[in-house]
């Protein structure tokens, strides 16, 4: 039952903002839900007329047996490509390589980068690398592998040789090291143009004498906090400065440039964010582009996540509309060819600058995320991906685009940054040979990866086009993720750089004309351009068995305002709760439910279950029992089926009254609606293959006690489980969260469940879940919920025996001191990443939660540091605003409890650091706790889990990991464990210390 009361606090409608007024953008958007076969016909028909391929065929064979044929190349040039040639990523030797090249640079003390070796050295077989190269380098290299590895292997066995090469391996271990250090700054340098833009800028010299020009980046990912923002803008700016200083006069397609990264100028470089965005990144990229057109030069929007794509857009239309910009041809914005927008994305790149004025320069790359979009796509449950799954589409993408790019000429400066011979080609006929003049389009290939094939490209003694050199600067400790790129770009089995070097491989199968490759895939049975087999779409990740949950794409703008308006209506109701029994329940009195976040809002109603409503519960789930029991394990399937259907119909109006009710944020919302219907079809899944083929009884009536922290989830779970093994159910929902629940047993009892066979009590757990627990009648119980609680519980089932003299089953999901262990080889950023989700997200309030982490001493001062910048851009506040990262904890009661524990351990003298982006105004009527941090000395000062954003901090010694295990396993229960670390041999030592023992 509802009313129409006014909710006191509007559920807030959030403004998504930049949808765009003519839905062109929208329009952009759309086409990554668009079917891959369907794009792929598009771009067949946007290279329409074909190009005679013959002439690019001939020039993409020449250009590639060229490449192969080049021999005599210095080692620090061809260095890096040899070693990749010859461990390749699908090898457990590249993959060792590429984890010592990402890591080891950045671990700051000897014991643990010799552990690091030793543990990637030690397994290789690198013998059977042997004589592979006809590089005299890498065959001395492969010799100084094998040695090292077997050195370590022999100090693993027992026995006089293992001591002796214990003593070998103590006096080597530094040699070694420096070794291997050698090697991995050596492979860095094969990528990175200098350590500084002084020192790029001279090394660059004998380049530009042979006819390249250079757009330099300062190497940095996503700054994970304000100081980060800060220090790559200073870095940019700097750059700009020294690299406009050096400038001869000329075009920005004549000069040096430079290319930034939008997320390294801001800590929160995501949509939910966007008014800090645009009050606090904005003006940093706005400085950047002046100064960068003081000197004339230009500047570039690198591409990143597609997520970051409107706001990039937005940034840049912001851009153009300066005043003082206004003529520059110097701004320019990176397209991915492996988006499905990616063409519609040009158009609207097109129309930018005629509209503003000017001739934007426009990068096409193939794209360096290919990995992660697929896998956040199936984690977001998408409806398909925004990237296209096959290298031809791709490789036609972006053929498609060249053509479209060169048909702009009045609006676009292009950019084509390939490394693929057929594609080079494809692109110097599209644009036509006999027609070039300076300024029409220039090339761009990598540092250290594109120079011996444009080698042939520029001046007078090749092709004579233009080409621009992608030039990476900083230090080592700056390189690891850009390397990381670059090794999986040519170390990947797909690509032209390693098959080109591969003489096994003849050029027919090196040099290959995308469309017919697409054309020779459709002739094997479905369309031209079907997606690869291999990878399902999204909501068909499960395969047959059941359907992926629906997600939402929280960074489409059409999807945003969409929601907004669907939420809206959804804010003015208020709910009620009460018994759902097998009959009507007389009117009782009610007990208000208000909003956590502001106690204002009277969200709706409950009327408790009195002893007589428990004691008719009961009657009726045992009168159902046959009924329930009999009914066919298909059916019982069907009607779960159908339960998860209501949910996905209704999830608008269960997520906000969720954010109402529980004060969960709006993305954790739809989340756990999701989460609800992935519960109800597993079950399905379990009913309709698992009970037709084994023997089965099911218990009889089983209680399902729910905790508040998931009230739709865990509710809905549990009942579901038990109802696909044929148990009646009588359900208690958390005292706190009743409606939700209520809701959860309409949409089970409106698909077809029974009314005896699913009854809900709410009420208080010493009353009713007390009651439920004693009582002979019920047969099992499954409950979520504290330790304390749940050893009560198997107190109470262990007095008595069930039907045929069988103990009575109790499943019981309770909380725990989660620990993370963190050592030296970790990466920080990663590390951050996950701490804040963990400990923070959902305010803490997660069984799950972390709430110990441990870092090795020798990092941890720097990762405090970031953690605690981290925390300062953190939002605490009302959940139903998109930007909030986390609201309200669940009451009163619990608030206080929260902030008696950080009051006590402050009093006890440890640190405690508290931030995050509170508004005290917004906040004051709701059951608001900041973030915290305590540092602890040792893991035992935490005594009890704390339910809330309140992390504890300890350090230890990575040679005393051992100890720290025991120190936790001696906490005496956990439930969760989190592990950063690159060492196999560490993952196995805390694997083997059981660090997670048994809640209860």
């Amino acid at each position: 039952m509802q009313s129409t009361t006014p909710c006191p606090i509007p559920f807030e409608s959030f403004s998504p903002g930049l949808a765009p007024q003519t839905g062109e953008r929208a329009t952009i958007t759309s086409d990554t839900r668009r079917a891959e076969h369907e794009m792929v016909g598009r771009l067949l028909d946007a290279i329409e007329p074909p190009t005679d391929n013959g002439p690019a065929m001939e020039l993409a064979w020449r250009l590639a047996s060229t490449l192969r044929d080049q021999t005599g190349l210095p080692a620090t040039e061809g260095l890096a490509q040899m070693l990749l040639q010859e461990f390749s990523l699908s090898s457990e030797e590249g993959i060792a390589l590429m984890c010592l090249a990402e890591s080891i640079l950045r671990i700051p003390d000897t014991a643990t980068q010799d552990a690091l070796i030793r543990d990637k050295i030690s397994k290789g077989r690198w013998s059977a690398h042997l004589g592979h190269s006809s590089s005299l380098f890498v065959n001395a290299a492969v010799w100084g592998l094998l040695l090292t590895g077997r050195l370590y292997a022999a100090h693993q066995g027992s026995g006089p040789q293992a001591a002796l090469a214990g003593l070998i391996e103590k006096g080597g271990e530094p040699l070694v090291r420096r070794a291997v250090d050698a090697a991995m700054r050596l492979l860095g340098d094969q990528f990175v143009a200098g350590r500084t833009v002084e020192q790029a800028l001279d090394r660059s010299r004998a380049q530009v004498a042979r006819g390249y020009t250079h757009s330099y980046d300062m190497l940095g990912e996503a700054a994970m906090t304000e100081a980060d923002a800060l220090r790559y803008a200073s870095a940019y700016d700097q750059a700009i400065h020294r690299i406009g200083a050096s400038c001869r006069s000329g075009t920005p397609h004549e000069v040096p440039g430079i290319s930034i990264k939008l997320s390294a100028l801001h800590p929160r470089y995501v949509r939910s964010q966007r008014a800090g965005v645009q009050s606090e990144l904005y003006p940093r990229l706005l400085s950047l582009a002046r100064a960068a057109r003081g000197y004339g030069m230009g500047i570039n929007i690198d591409a990143e996540e597609a997520a970051r794509l409107d706001l990039s857009l937005y940034l840049l239309e912001r851009l153009c509309a300066e005043p003082d910009l206004a003529g520059w041809d110097g701004l320019g914005f990176v397209v991915q060819a492996y988006q499905k927008r990616s063409l519609r994305l040009i158009d609207h790149l097109a129309a930018l600058a005629r509209r503003s004025g000017h001739r934007l320069m426009v990068r096409l790359v193939k794209g360096a995320y290919w990995d992660s979009e697929i896998k956040l796509a199936q984690v977001q449950g998408l409806p398909d991906y925004p990237v296209y799954t096959r290298k031809p589409h791709t490789d036609i993408a972006y053929l498609a685009c060249a053509r479209r790019l060169l048909a702009a000429p009045d609006a676009v400066f292009p950019q084509f940054a390939t490394h693929n011979a057929h594609t080079l080609a494809a692109v110097y006929h599209l644009a036509g040979p006999a027609d070039f003049r300076p300024g029409q389009y220039e090339f761009q290939c990598l540092h250290g990866m594109g120079e011996p094939l444009y080698d042939q490209i520029v001046g007078t003694d090749g092709l004579d086009r233009p080409c621009r050199i992608y030039a990476p600067v900083g230090p080592h400790d700056t390189l690891l993720a850009y390397l990381v790129r670059r090794l999986l770009e040519n170390g990947a089995n797909t690509s032209f750089v390693h098959r080109v070097a591969d003489r096994g491989l003849p050029l027919e199968a090196v040099i290959v004309d995308p469309v017919a490759a697409a054309r020779d895939i459709g002739a094997g049975g479905g369309p031209v351009g079907a997606p690869d087999p291999r990878i399902p779409l999204p909501p068909d990740l499960y395969g047959l068995e059941r359907a992926n949950s629906r997600g939402l794409d929280w960074s489409d703008e059409s999807c945003l305002l969409r929601l907004s308006h669907r939420l809206a209506g959804a804010a003015a109701r208020t709910w009620l709760a009460r018994p759902l029994l097998d009959d009507e329940v007389a009117p009782g009195p009610r007990l208000d439910v208000r909003n956590p976040a502001h106690r204002g809002d009277l969200v709706g109603h409950v009327q408790e279950a009195s002893p007589a409503d428990l004691e008719f519960a009961l009657i009726r789930a045992d009168h159902a029992t046959r009924l329930w029991r009999d009914t066919a394990p298909a059916e019982r399937a069907a009607i779960l089926r159908r339960a998860a259907d209501g949910v996905e119909e209704e999830r608008e109006a269960l997520a906000a009254l969720m954010v109402r009710e529980a004060g969960k944020t709006l993305p954790n919302a739809f989340g756990e609606v999701r989460e609800t219907v992935d519960f109800l079809l597993y079950y399905a899944a379990r009913a309709a293959e698992g009970f037709d083929s084994a023997p089965h009884r099911p218990l009889g009536i089983v209680a399902c006690i729910s905790p508040w922290n998931f009230p739709l989830s865990i509710f809905t779970g549990q009942v579901a489980a038990a109802l696909a093994a044929g148990n009646t159910v009588v359900a208690k929902p958390a005292e706190q969260t009743p409606l939700i629940a209520a809701e959860a047993v309409r949409i089970l009892r409106a698909a077809g469940v029974p009314p005896g066979a699913l009854q809900m009590l709410p009420g208080r757990g010493e009353s009713v879940g007390a009651g439920l627990v004693a009582d002979e009648r019920v047969q099992g119980v499954l409950f979520t919920g504290s330790v304390a609680v749940a050893r009560d519980m198997r107190r109470v089932l262990a007095e008595r025996l069930g039907a045929g003299g069988r103990s009575i089953p109790l499943v019981a999901e309770t909380g725990g001191l989660n620990t993370m262990i963190v050592d030296s080889s970790a990466l920080p950023k990663q590390v951050v990443a996950d701490v804040m989700e963990s400990a923070f997200d959902s305010a803490g309030q997660r069984c799950s939660a972390l709430r110990l982490l441990c870092l090795q001493e020798d990092i941890a001062d720097r990762m405090l540091a970031m953690l605690r910048g981290a925390m300062d851009e953190y939002r605490t506040g009302r959940p139903d605003c998109l930007e909030t990262d986390a609201g309200p904890v669940i009451d009163e009661a619990a608030r206080d409890d929260i902030e008696r524990h950080i009051a006590a351990m402050r009093d006890a003298g440890h640190p405690i650091f508290r931030a995050g982006r509170l508004d005290p105004d917004e906040c004051r009527h709701g059951c608001f706790v900041a973030p915290t941090l305590i540092e602890l000395e040792r893991p035992d000062q935490l005594r009890r889990e704390v339910f809330g954003p309140v992390l504890h901090v300890v350090r230890f010694a990575g040679r005393h990991l051992d100890r720290l295990l025991e120190q936790v396993n001696a906490l005496g229960y956990g439930l969760t464990l989190g592990l950063h670390t690159r060492i196999d041999d560490t993952v196995a030592l805390v694997l083997t210390g059981r660090v997670w023992a048994t809640s209860t």
